[in-house]
């Protein structure tokens, strides 16, 4: 099959972490499926545009077998709302662009990713302009989330974003969502009809854990990472508003009498404002490191005890898997499990870590020190996330279910 995807934040070869769509895309080109991306020219977590794409609009590159266009998004993305809400937009009408006349050649199907949610815009009408089917994904309800953690409060805005969100679901040949609670979500409040709906969820790449595991000297990573003689808890993801990593450093000062260290790795809008409330407050067991390579990424996990998944108390997020969880499942760590909802539920299927109410210090406090002298617990609970993730999150496998959905309905 031939395949078109927009992906506002599709991520570079050379870029920090790691993406479900990289993956995934890897993967069906590796099967000989043809695959071409229409990405942003910003990071979701960066200050500004590569040197590469400065004064420039469009820009054709291949990432292995996967060609990729890079078109313009306003710099302003990560000044406020507005600033941000700029960024999506400049994204829909350089994505529509690039797939109306800059990209030759028939697609079986297109698929948007969001959020952000204005981008199936330009993936409608490629799709009607093309005459090909539009297969859009919820990877977070918005305009939802947006609302609950207060970034988005105009109620025009609120009111324009709720009806486009309707006309996007009319008009998709198939949606697909990445939890159970979307799905519920959908079919329940906002009428989709369970025809059009599928749930192809987050994976776990073990591919890579395993390929890491074969080699690793764990306890010489710790030595030369000053890790050693500590219980490392990671958090690897966004350091945004919804996380609210606040709750991380309040619990990192509540455990300050044990040898808990904290590690935050990643980036976002919130990092600089956190590590001067870490030094305000004097804490000084969590140390926050800059986004790395995901292959550097799964060498923490492995040298840690445990892996946070950590977001904001709202509502919404009770509806969402956390995407790095499924990282800790593939290196056989517990999850420290900050959110309530379809998230506390898969971590208490798997048998493979423990709920702590988000922004509950005194829960932190409490069920961390269950751990620090429980390694037989740890072990099996990391096991079992492992066998359980195998089972129902392979990666290889949800992609392969992917293709068959896509199938259905180009056949």
């Amino acid at each position: 099959m031939k395949i078109l995807l927009l992906h506002q934040y599709f991520l570079e070869e050379d870029d920090p972490g790691g993406s479900r769509w990289n993956e995934m895309t890897k993967t069906w080109t590796s099967q000989g499926h043809e695959v071409t991306v229409i990405a942003g020219m910003m990071h979701y977590n960066g200050l500004s545009k590569r040197e590469e794409y400065k004064k420039k609009y469009f820009v054709k590159k291949k990432q292995g077998k996967v060609n990729v266009y890079r078109t313009h998004v306003s710099e302003s993305y990560n000044n406020g709302f507005i600033g941000r809400l700029w960024g999506y937009f400049s994204f829909m009408f350089s994505s529509l662009w690039a797939g109306l006349f800059k990209i030759e050649g028939k697609f079986d199907a297109v698929i948007v990713t969001s959020p952000p949610l204005f981008v199936g815009g330009s993936g409608y009408l490629i799709s009607r302009l093309k005459r090909m089917p539009m297969i859009f994904e919820i990877r977070d309800l918005w305009p939802e989330s947006a609302i609950d953690t207060g970034v988005l409060t105009n109620k025009w805005i609120i009111k324009l974003a709720y009806w486009f969100e309707a006309f996007i679901y009319k008009k998709a040949r198939l949606i697909n969502v990445l939890t159970p609670a979307f799905y519920k979500t959908l079919n329940e409040k906002k009428k989709v009809s369970k025809e059009k709906l599928v749930m192809i969820p987050n994976a776990a790449d073990f591919s890579l854990s395993d390929e890491i595991l074969e080699s690793f000297d764990r306890e010489l990573f710790r030595k030369e990472h000053s890790l050693d003689g500590h219980f490392v808890i990671t958090y690897v993801g966004a350091h945004g508003v919804a996380n609210h990593l606040d709750q991380i450093l309040e619990a990192g000062k509540k455990l300050e009498d044990t040898n808990v260290l904290f590690l935050l790795i990643g980036q976002g809008m919130e990092k600089e404002r956190l590590k001067e409330k870490a030094v305000q407050l004097n804490v000084k067991n969590v140390i926050f490191l800059d986004p790395v390579p995901k292959k550097e990424v799964f060498k923490y996990i492995l040298a840690s005890e445990m892996g946070a998944s950590v977001l904001k108390k709202v509502d919404t997020f009770k509806t969402v898997y956390s995407n790095k969880s499924f990282d800790y499942f593939s290196c056989k760590k517990p999850i420290l499990m900050a959110i309530d909802g379809v998230s506390r539920e898969l971590v208490k299927d798997a048998k493979a870590g423990t709920y702590v109410e988000p922004e509950n210090t005194e829960e932190y406090n409490r069920i961390i020190r269950t751990y620090l002298n429980d390694p037989m617990r740890l072990k099996e609970e990391g096991e079992n996330g492992y066998r359980y993730a195998k089972l129902n999150f392979d990666r290889e496998v949800l992609a392969q279910q992917y293709l068959e959905a896509i199938k259905k309905i180009v056949d």
